[in-house]
């Protein structure tokens, strides 16, 4: 599951609407709102994001929650490291070996370092 399916998922919980409510209601199919919630399928468009936040009546910072989460849940992740440090691609490719071997909590706190590391260098 994405972090985008994982909210959609809760959005529908929260007010009590089926995956098939919604996927009529927006005009696809079941199948593919399902396929996106549990991340089989690529990001959506960011004119479907657009449709969500309608649909749900979301506005200000949650919307840009909803498109952030969007941005980055692509299932299928491809690391360009073309051009970057040996070490750039040896994390990236260690990265891709083991995320599945790694826990909730470790995952959590990469997710933090990185995002803190790469703050600071703004």
């Amino acid at each position: 599951m994405t972090p985008f399916g994982r909210r959609v998922r809760e959005l529908r919980a929260e007010r009590s609407i089926t995956q098939k409510q919604m996927a009529a209601d927006l005009g696809v199919s079941a199948a593919y709102l399902s396929a996106l919630e549990k991340g089989y399928r690529g990001a959506p468009s960011w004119q479907f994001v657009q449709r969500i936040i309608t649909y749900f009546n979301i506005i200000w910072d949650d919307a840009e929650e909803l498109q952030t989460l969007a941005r980055t849940s692509h299932p299928r992740v491809m690391v360009d490291t073309a051009g970057l440090s040996p070490e750039a691609t040896e994390l990236a490719n260690l990265l891709a070996a083991c995320i599945g071997e790694l826990g909730q909590k470790d995952i959590l706190a990469i997710i933090h370092e990185v995002r803190s590391r790469a703050s600071r260098g703004k």
